[in-house]
C-alpha cells in the first residue's frame, strides 16, 4: 500500500510544532542538533534505535570498556559527540520509525505502537548509508550476512561468531571488521578480496589525494598489517564468487591466483561498500544524479545540504559517502543553515562559523577519490548472471529482469508492473541499485538514463490499525 498524506490529513488535528526536525541519530544528526540548539532553535531528533549513535556509533552510550577496546578508537570517538548531543537540550525521540516526510515539512512516525506527527520549519534528513547489494549465487542462503550486519551485532550486543568466518568483497569495512574480530578472538577462515591490479592502477591516478589524506592511508595499512600478523589467510583479485551449500551456507567458492578455490565456513560475510540511503529524498521527488565514481544515486543539494524541496536538508552519508567525521561536519553546516533560515543566526555569522568546518571537511575528503577508485565494486558482483536472485522480497532473478526488458520494460518502475520487483517490505533498498544497473546493461544505456524506483510512503511498514489511531 502506498499513499501520500498532507498535513492533518490523517487526524484532522494539528501536529506538534518545532523549529527543526532531524531524522537519524548518527554523527550528522547529532551534530546538526547540537548546532541548531546552540543558536536557539527548538529541535526534535527522531531515530529508530533506543539510544543515539546511528549505525557507526551504535551502542556507544552503553558500550562497556572491553567492547570499546575491541572496536577501537574510531568507534570510541563517538562517545564525546553523543555526550554533547545529550547535553544540547534537543528532544530525542528514540524508537521512532519515520514512515513519511512531506514537502510541507511534516514528519509522521510510529513510536510505541502509536502513530504521531510533528510539523517543522526545517527538516534535516540524516539517514546515513546502507550496504550496497552484493547479488552473487547463494547470497540468500542462511548463514550469509553483510559485514555491516555482523558489525552491528558486535557493536550493539557484543555478539560475535564462534566458528571460523569468511569475509569477502572489497572496501575498508572488510578490513576493519576483520581487525575487530581478531581482537575479539573470532577465528577468520579467510579474507577474500576482489580488489585486483587494475583497481590499484586506477587508484594510483589519485595518489596525490591519498598522500594528502595519509592518516587514513596509514590506518588502512595498519589494519592489514595486524591481520597478516594474526595469520589471517588473504586471497586477492578474487573472481567468480559463489556461496556454497545446500539449504544453508557451508563456504565460499571463487577463483584467485589462477586457481579455483574453496574456503569452508558456516558463516559468509559479504561487503562491497556502502551507498547513500536516499529513500526519503526520493519520496520527496527531489532531484537526484547518478554518481559514476561511487556507482550510486545521490540527492542534489546546495552548499548547505538543502534539496530543491525548500526547507529540507540532507547531511551525512545520505548525501554521498564521506565517512563519520565528514558526516558530523555536514550535519553542523546544515544545523547552521537551518538556524539562519529561522532568523536565529545572521548569514554573515553562519558563513564565518562554516569556513573552518568546510576547510576541515576538505581535508577528510582528499582520500575519497583514491578509495572510490581502489574499491570500485566489480561489474560481475553488481550485475549478476540470470539465475541469481536480485529482489529477495519477491524472488525476482536477474534473468527475469532481462526478460522484462526484452518485452518492453524500460526502467525500474515498469519492472514493478512486470514482476513486482521492488514492491516488497524493503521497498527496493536491497535491489534498487541492482535493478537500475541490470536494466541499463541490458538496454546498453548509462544508469543515469534508466532512473530509480518511484519511492512512496510508508517508507517503513505501518498497519492500517496504527494509522487509524494516530495521536
Amino acid at each position: 500500500m502506498a499513499f501520500e498524506a498532507s498535513p492533518q490529513a490523517t487526524t484532522g488535528r494539528p501536529a506538534d510544532t518545532v523549529d527543526v526536525a532531524i531524522i537519524g541519530a548518527g554523527p550528522a544528526g547529532m551534530a546538526a542538533a547540537i548546532a541548531a540548539r546552540k543558536h536557539g532553535a527548538s529541535v526534535v531528533l527522531l531515530d529508530e534505535q533506543p539510544a543515539a549513535g546511528g549505525q557507526i556509533y551504535r551502542g556507544i552510550t552503553q558500550a562497556p570498556a572491553a567492547r570499546l577496546d575491541i572496536l577501537g578508537p574510531d568507534y570510541g570517538a563517538g562517545a564525546a559527540l553523543a555526550g554533547d548531543f545529550a547535553a544540547s537540550g534537543a528532544r530525542h525521540l528514540s524508537g521512532a520509525a519515520v514512515w513519511q516526510v512531506t514537502a510541507e515539512r511534516q514528519v509522521h512516525y510510529l513510536q510505541d505502537g502509536g502513530v504521531r506527527s510533528v510539523q517543522a520549519a526545517c527538516v534535516l534528513l540524516c539517514t546515513g548509508a546502507m550496504e550496497r547489494p552484493f547479488p552473487i549465487p547463494g547470497w540468500t542462503l542462511p548463514g550469509v550476512l553483510t559485514a555491516g550486519a555482523a558489525q552491528i551485532l558486535l557493536k550493539g550486543s557484543g555478539m560475535a561468531p564462534t566458528q571460523p568466518v569468511v569475509l569477502a568483497g572489497c572496501g575498508p569495512l572488510l578490513y576493519l571488521l576483520g581487525w575487530q574480530y581478531v581482537r575479539a578472538g573470532v577465528p577468520i577462515a579467510a579474507i577474500v578480496d576482489t580488489t585486483d591490479g587494475a583497481d590499484y592502477r586506477r587508484a594510483i591516478r589519485h595518489a596525490g589525494g591519498a598522500l594528502a589524506g595519509w592518516r587514513y592511508l596509514q590506518k588502512g595499512l595498519s589494519l592489514m598489517a595486524a591481520l597478516r600478523k594474526a595469520g589471517v589467510p588473504f586471497y586477492k583479485g578474487a573472481t567468480g564468487l559463489h556461496v556454497l551449500g545446500d539449504g544453508k551456507a557451508s563456504g565460499l567458492g571463487f577463483a584467485s591466483g589462477g586457481a579455483l578455490r574453496k574456503v569452508d565456513s558456516p558463516l559468509v560475510l559479504l561487503h562491497q561498500g556502502v551507498v547513500p540511503n536516499t529513500q526519503f529524498s526520493w519520496s520527496l521527488r527531489a532531484k537526484h544524479v547518478w554518481d559514476e565514481a561511487q556507482l550510486c544515486w545521490s540527492p542534489v543539494t546546495d552548499a548547505w545540504g538543502e534539496l530543491d524541496v525548500p526547507g529540507i536538508f540532507v547531511a551525512g552519508d545520505s548525501s554521498g559517502i564521506g565517512g563519520a567525521r565528514v558526516a558530523a561536519l555536514q550535519g553542523e553546516l546544515a544545523g547552521l543553515a537551518a538556524a539562519t533560515q529561522l532568523g536565529k543566526l545572521a548569514a554573515t555569522t553562519r558563513d564565518s562559523l562554516a569556513a573552518p568546518l568546510r576547510a576541515e571537511m576538505r581535508g577528510h575528503l582528499f582520500i575519497r577519490p583514491f578509495l572510490d577508485a581502489l574499491y570500485r565494486p566489480k561489474k560481475a558482483n553488481r550485475v549478476p548472471a540470470d539465475a541469481t536472485i536480485v529482489c529477495r522480497c519477491e524472488e525476482v532473478t536477474a534473468g527475469d529482469i532481462r526478460g522484462y526488458v526484452g518485452i518492453g520494460c524500460t526502467g525500474p518502475n515498469q519492472a514493478k508492473s512486470f514482476g513486482r520487483c521492488g514492491m516488497g517490505p524493503c521497498q527496493g533498498r536491497q535491489c534498487g541499485l541492482t535493478v537500475t544497473e541490470v536494466i541499463a546493461d541490458a538496454r546498453g544505456l548509462p544508469p543515469a538514463e534508466i532512473g530509480y524506483f518511484r519511492i512512496r510512503p510508508p517508507i517503513k511498514p505501518i498497519t492500517l490499525g496504527e494509522l487509524a489511531h494516530e495521536s
